[in-house]
């Protein structure tokens, strides 16, 4: 809670002096950053209500079950997949990280999730065929869908 405030402070203190340094540039700025906030309401509001559904009608024992300690490599494959398939900003996956870990996940299977969802993405791997080409995309995506593992086994096993 007091970093959450602390943050708020800070950020507050900015606007503040960035209003007082050019109030038009500033102006500018907080338009751009209320159109991006509008754009991606609706997809926070969709993953908030997802969390609410997942936490309300999915037992604790049954998120462990497929993600958790006793899902073991299986589980840590399935939230992998999961990250690369899904697409949402990467700023409203922690929220739902985060609920996953207090549904009894693991915090593997939820670093593999996070750094799939940041790495790889299978929507917009039309986009990166025709910038790259198929066997550059995809020799791309397997190499961070090997390291996203890794990273989570490391994280899991140093936590």
């Amino acid at each position: 809670m007091h970093v959450a405030i602390a943050v708020n402070v800070f950020v507050l203190c900015c606007l503040l002096i960035a209003l007082k340094k050019n109030k038009m540039k500033t102006r500018k700025a907080l338009v751009v950053a209320w159109k991006s906030f509008i754009r991606i309401l609706p997809r926070a509001l969709i993953v908030i209500i997802f969390i609410g559904l997942l936490l309300g009608f999915v037992p604790k024992e049954e998120i462990s079950k497929f993600i958790g300690e006793r899902a073991g490599f299986q589980g840590v494959l399935l939230a992998a997949s999961l990250g690369a398939v899904i697409h949402i900003p990467s700023i409203l996956a922690f929220p739902l990280a985060g609920s996953l870990l207090e549904g009894g996940a693991s915090i593997t299977a939820v670093a593999v999730f996070i750094t799939t969802l940041t790495m790889i993405g299978i929507v917009t791997v039309p986009l990166e065929i025709k910038e790259l080409g198929v066997a550059l995309t995809l020799l791309r995506n397997g190499i961070s869908f090997i390291i996203a593992i890794i990273i989570g086994v490391l994280i899991g096993v140093l936590l």
